[in-house]
């Protein structure tokens, strides 16, 4: 048996596998559902057949299925799938395994998960244990990556403090009920974000920007920057004083067209502190403004994208050598409201392609040195 570390790879062979997540259960304890999405060569759900768990447990191929929950010895549960990976159609390239809590808010209110990956006699591939106090209701655990020289399988132990994904959909829109009870359309969608005029300014070197005092307070907005020729370029958001306190873009292209998201503060303008050696310009727009994710979006640097979709499994491919990130904020909704939530989805190294789960609309800041896509998955 191979302990697997966070991110590790491993070859299985092909005849039927068994995946097992269990937990230790207990008074105010909740369940946990296991499912898989049955991935095409291009990483998208092909039809809602292609999600399987267990309210839907058979993959019309028969290649998954699930097997359901057990009660096993010493108040342990186990939610558990079955995959014959040597039978499964030559269009699918993934089969990627995800935890869905039943009832708690967050994984932090679960005991530590652990995951096995067993032959059917019963001796175990891999193990490894989900054990963070993380923050959302769902998340990707592992997939098995099909390649030339048969199937590897890659555990997603480590923390991506995704969005919550408490449910999964499928790709005609359908919600699919992963033990838990429908959630209504978040109350903020970024449709409904303030509008205003469009602010530019042109500087040069380092230099503090202090916006327009109309920009309305508390919003959200779309912070633009295009350089050439600098060595590197960035843009900090300003506390009361003028001094930089919050990264918002960091650039090291020969040509930058970025763009990010700051939050107009409730109580003075928005000032933003740009540090380039060449001249540049800097545009403050309406979030409006941003390209919206509907299936997939192609994109190079750092940019800016907005989700209103229901909850889903997004997928991000990065070609670059240097840092991916991407940043997913919840807004919320009222002026009185409190922070935005911000959760940090992928912060990975060069050439990457890997997936994580959202809950509710939001919007994904992407830091990147080379090209990239992300896509809707279900």
């Amino acid at each position: 048996m191979t302990q697997m570390v966070n991110g590790g790879g491993l070859p299985v062979p092909s005849a039927p596998l068994r995946v097992a997540v269990a937990w230790r259960q207990g008074p105010g304890v909740p369940d946990v559902d296991v499912f898989a999405l049955l991935l095409d060569t291009a990483g998208r759900v092909r039809s809602g057949a292609d999600l399987v768990f267990r309210h839907r447990p058979a993959h019309p191929s028969g290649t998954v299925r699930h097997l359901g929950t057990d009660q096993e010895a010493g108040g342990t549960g186990s939610d558990r799938l079955w995959l014959d990976l040597a039978a499964v159609e030559p269009g699918v390239g993934r089969v990627v395994v995800v935890a869905a809590s039943v009832a708690a808010e967050t994984f932090g209110q679960l005991p530590p998960l652990d995951v096995r990956v067993d032959l059917p006699t019963g001796q175990a591939l891999v193990s490894f244990t989900l054990g963070d106090r993380a923050r959302e209701t769902a998340r990707v655990i592992g997939e098995f990556r099909r390649g030339d020289g048969g199937w590897t399988f890659r555990a997603y132990g480590r923390h991506h403090r995704s969005g919550p994904a408490g449910r999964a959909t499928d790709p005609c829109g359908t919600v699919v009920e992963a033990g838990h009870r429908p959630t209504a359309a978040h109350p903020s969608t970024v449709g409904q974000a303030p509008s205003f005029p469009p602010f530019e300014h042109r500087g040069s070197g380092r230099q503090r920007v202090t916006c327009p005092p109309d920009l309305p307070p508390g919003a959200r907005v779309v912070v633009e920057i295009e350089c050439r020729n600098s060595i590197s370029v960035h843009i900090d958001s300003c506390d009361a004083h003028g001094r930089g306190d919050r990264d918002l873009l960091s650039a090291y292209e020969d040509e930058v067209h970025g763009r990010t998201v700051a939050a107009v503060p409730a109580d003075r303008p928005l000032s933003l502190l740009v540090c380039a050696d060449t001249p540049w310009t800097l545009r403050v727009l309406p979030l409006a403004r941003a390209r919206r994710l509907v299936h997939g979006l192609p994109g190079r640097g750092p940019d800016l994208l907005v989700y209103e979709g229901p909850a889903a499994v997004l997928s991000f491919a990065h070609r670059g050598e240097s840092n991916f990130a991407v940043w997913h904020y919840v807004l919320s909704p009222g002026p009185d409201r409190p922070e935005d939530d911000e959760d940090l989805l992928v912060n990975e190294v060069g050439r990457i392609d890997v997936l994580a789960p959202v809950r509710v609309p939001g919007v994904l800041r992407i830091e990147a040195d080379g090209a990239w896509h992300v896509g809707v998955v279900g």
